[in-house]
């Protein structure tokens, strides 16, 4: 991407500088009420035991993103064409290649962080830093790892399902990582503040653009919203864990670090 075009980008996510700072200090205010006002849940999924907690949550977010999430995201579908959105959504995932090559390195999986550390030069250097997914094209696989799949690759179990303001479906073992996770993620190391918090800005709204059409498939589904989430949600990250770590992560069904049985099949 030339500078001109760089600029435009950061100047476009300008009115949405400082968003994410203020709408996380505001979610967090209103997670304290919800959590002392909401009501008990009287038969709880085993996995999931602040579902009373993380219903109230999850309704908070929704109030979010209906208000500002999913309009910005709208406008910026309507407005970028579309293969500008596709390279912003490739220059991101370049980015987090990177940190996951560090997690493959820490989980001492040598086939895929050396597949991680080949996307990661492939992308950059003949990608235009990462906006063109080269490396995808030359079936070089794509090993996504974070520090939570880091932790449970050494045991730590998952803990229970939590959900986050803002930031959505997590478990006590992500929420835990999710500080390193952001150390981790170059987006953190850029300066000025401004640039950074362009960047921030834009990443959120391209992850929710991409999210559009299946959430509409979800609202229109006739189902609880949130038990599919969070299955969903404990589903795949389950299976992240069984392709990437050789093993299924067994917490993310049973919850409570494993200490619970095993649910039956559904």
């Amino acid at each position: 991407m030339t500078n001109a075009n760089s600029t435009s980008l950061a100047m476009a996510t300008t009115p949405l500088r400082g968003l994410r700072r203020a709408a996380l200090m505001w979610s967090m205010a209103a997670a304290a009420l919800m959590l002392a006002g909401c009501a008990t849940v009287a038969h709880p999924d085993p996995r999931d035991p602040l579902e009373s907690y993380n219903r109230s949550m999850t309704q908070f977010n929704e109030h979010v993103d209906t208000l500002v999430l999913k309009p910005v995201a709208i406008a910026y579908q309507d407005i970028a064409p579309a293969p500008v959105r596709t390279g912003v959504s490739n220059f991101f995932a370049n980015i987090g290649d990177v940190w996951s090559f560090v997690n493959n390195v820490l989980q001492l999986r040598a086939e895929a962080a050396t597949s991680t550390f080949m996307r990661v030069n492939v992308n950059t250097f003949f990608g235009l830093g990462g906006l063109l997914d080269i490396a995808s094209e030359l079936g070089i696989e794509r090993y996504k790892q974070d520090f939570g799949l880091t932790l449970g690759r050494w045991g730590v179990g998952t803990g229970p399902y939590l959900v986050l303001p803002i930031l959505g479906p997590s478990t006590v073992r992500d929420t835990f990582a999710l500080p390193v996770d952001m150390q981790g993620n170059l987006v953190s190391h850029v300066d000025p503040v401004s640039a950074r918090n362009s960047l921030y800005a834009l990443r959120a709204v391209d992850t929710r653009a991409n999210l559009l059409r299946a959430g509409s498939v979800l609202d229109s589904a006739a189902l609880d919203k949130y038990s599919f989430t969070r299955d969903v949600f404990l589903q795949v990250r389950s299976q992240a864990g069984e392709a990437q770590n050789g093993s299924k992560d067994d917490d993310y069904k049973n919850g409570n670090d494993g200490v619970l049985p095993e649910e039956p099949s559904r």
